[in-house]
């Protein structure tokens, strides 16, 4: 389960993961301006509810818990509440869910810094929206989970989605540029069986060691011991589920998905044509293409190069003005933030409710 599955669509497609990794990074390390060639930003430390700063913007305790609160939620829905001491390889669960909470704030803050630099602003209409979003989340609220979530009001909750609103006005600008005209060419998917032969072992530490020449011989003489049986008659799929050493055995793809000599090969195959030996990256490879070309899976493909492409664009342009923001943590108090809480909190549907007004 995504730690921001709940959380807008349209701006979960503008997340650029390296922004705002580094975004939370230099906010929990607690970078400073000058070590990293920042303007400098004169404060005068935290107010008692302030969790972060990025330039003038603030994050209050409040809106920190607001999200946390909803995501926490979900979670506790699904894994229980035992969940939080979880350990991971980089921390509890709990710890995760912070920093990714972190991130995802910091991010929304910062592109309605680079919305401001840009011109974008929210219309009056887009405004009311917010406000009728927030009036009808608010109603759905618990006493507990308006406690839980800091006393926050129904003013917060409008401030919180209009700066979600205003990510999505900046996402929807930087990218408006981009065609979403794909040819099939470009798209087109073929679907393919293997039967493939590796040529290394893996070490106790899951690293790929490769085979000797005597071991990759050997591997060969097997490889081609396979094709005399295909040419004496021999079922390919029965041949697979014997020899195959893949993780898979049939696998759907387009170019640039595999290594090159992979497709050099597997394209130039017809309907049903099983290929010669072809030593690949960690083996040799036997291939017979099932389908020179996937409709499905071609206009599948087109809508994740589209979405490729605009993260690209996005990325490069919001990555480029992150780097020249001042970041300060308020430690002490995030420190302090816990996601154990009352049962009696339920509220989990903040995003959805602003994606019916907004998307």
């Amino acid at each position: 389960m995504h730690i921001f599955k709940t959380i807008g669509r349209k701006l979960n497609r503008a997340i650029s993961t390296i922004g705002a990794v580094a975004l939370a990074t230099a906010l929990l390390m607690g970078c400073s301006a000058d070590a990293l060639d920042r303007k400098v930003v004169f404060t005068t430390g935290f107010s008692d509810d302030e969790v972060f700063r990025i330039e003038d913007s603030t994050c209050s305790l409040t809106e920190a818990m607001v999200y946390l609160v909803n995501t926490r939620t979900g979670y506790e829905s699904t894994f229980g509440s035992e969940i939080w001491s979880a350990v991971t390889d980089s921390g509890t669960v709990e710890d995760r869910l912070k920093e990714s909470v972190l991130a995802k704030i910091a991010q929304i803050k910062a592109m309605n810094l680079l919305a401001g630099e840009t011109g974008i602003e929210l219309e009056e209409a887009d405004e009311e929206l917010a406000d009728a979003a927030a009036a009808e989340y608010y109603s759905t609220l618990t006493e507990a989970d308006i406690e839980a979530m800091n006393n926050v009001t129904e003013a917060d909750i409008a401030r919180i989605y209009r700066e979600h609103a205003v990510a999505d006005r900046l996402y929807d600008y930087i990218i408006r540029d981009i065609n979403p005209e794909i040819s099939d060419d470009e798209a087109r998917t073929i679907t393919v069986e293997q039967i493939f032969f590796k040529t290394y072992s893996l070490d106790a530490s899951g690293n790929k060691v490769p085979f000797s020449d005597d071991q990759k011989r050997a591997v060969l003489s097997r490889a081609r011991d396979v094709v005399l049986k295909l040419n004496q008659g021999g079922s390919f799929d029965e041949l697979m589920a014997e020899y195959n050493e893949a993780d898979e055995d049939t696998i759907s793809f387009r170019k640039g998905e595999k290594d090159s000599e992979y497709e050099a090969v597997a394209f130039n195959l017809g309907n049903e044509e099983v290929s010669s030996i072809t030593e690949v990256e960690g083996g040799y490879v036997i291939i017979k293409c099932i389908s020179t070309f996937n409709r499905e899976e071609t206009e599948a493909n087109k809508v994740k190069i589209v979405e490729m492409r605009k993260r690209e664009v996005f990325g490069e342009q919001y990555d480029a003005f992150v780097a020249t923001l001042t970041k300060e943590l308020n430690h002490k108090l995030w420190d302090s933030v816990s996601l154990t809480g009352d049962s009696n909190v339920t509220t989990s549907n903040l995003m959805e409710i602003y994606g019916k007004y907004f998307e």
